[in-house]
């Protein structure tokens, strides 16, 4: 009879391996939410889950076969992958965040007040921000740094070790004062200078008070705003770059390395 030489071992280990990969990919960008579709992603946690089956088999001393304790094993594990999963989409998204930011300031999403179903629409900036930081962390090279990064909180935090629920919150604390942090850094400039726009714009209705405000400030701010993210594009890469370490420490932070 054709053996494939596959134990049972090895196979629980892939399905475990594969729980804390697949609910990391579902939500960390580039592989998570909007970047790709649910099938694909699914397929990217199978792949991904392969090369790293051998190490966490070694790292978890070997794996129990009892089928109460393997599903525990394959809750934590799913909660382990949320929780890595998250500390990375709190990171990553903050140049999005800070996109949707400038959309409010800037006047793009004023269409939702008038239109709630042009929310989609409206959030320009902050859709172009996603799209340009899931290309960059593609072409950068920064998914690989991130996800060996992941690879190794099987060697820190091996299967059949549970979640440190302080940790966790700690570092997910942390990442989001980063995360905030990093949208003040992106955003905050341009936020100044159109606030400088509209007290110009107050003073100019004093000199001309005939001049319809409500009418003038939309073309300005938006062809402002315009102007302000294509000069502020090229700072994104080492905001985003800082962004990625952050994302790999955080990880390390809840497997407690």
């Amino acid at each position: 009879m054709f053996e494939l030489g596959i134990t049972t071992e090895q196979v629980i280990g892939y399905l475990l391996v594969f729980a804390r990969v697949g609910a990391w990919v579902w939500l960390t960008p580039p592989f998570g939410g909007p970047f790709l579709p649910p099938q694909v992603r699914v397929l990217t946690a199978l792949a991904f889950a392969i090369p790293m089956t051998p190490g966490a088999i070694a790292a978890s001393g070997g794996i129990s076969l009892d089928p109460l304790n393997l599903l525990f094993q394959f809750a934590i594990q799913i909660a382990i992958g949320v929780a890595l999963g998250l500390a990375c989409l709190i990171l990553l998204s903050a140049v999005q965040s800070a996109g949707a930011v400038i959309d409010v300031i800037g006047g793009f999403a004023l269409a939702q007040a008038y239109d709630p179903l042009m929310q989609q629409q409206a959030s320009v900036i902050s859709r172009v921000y996603r799209l340009l930081a899931g290309v960059l962390i593609l072409v950068s090279g920064a998914y690989l740094i991130i996800l060996a990064g992941f690879s190794t909180t099987f060697e820190v935090l091996p299967i059949g070790a549970g979640l440190s629920t302080e940790l966790t919150a700690m570092t997910l604390t942390e990442a989001l004062s980063t995360a905030f942090l990093a949208v003040l850094q992106i955003a905050g400039p341009i936020i100044a200078i159109l606030l400088l726009a509209d007290i110009g714009l107050g003073l100019l209705t004093r000199v001309a008070p005939t001049i319809n405000l409500f009418v003038l400030s939309f073309p300005v701010k938006i062809g402002l705003t315009l102007l302000l993210v294509g000069i502020a594009i090229p700072q994104i890469s080492p905001m985003l770059a800082g962004l990625t370490d952050a994302s790999v420490d955080a990880m390390r932070g809840i497997a407690g390395g």
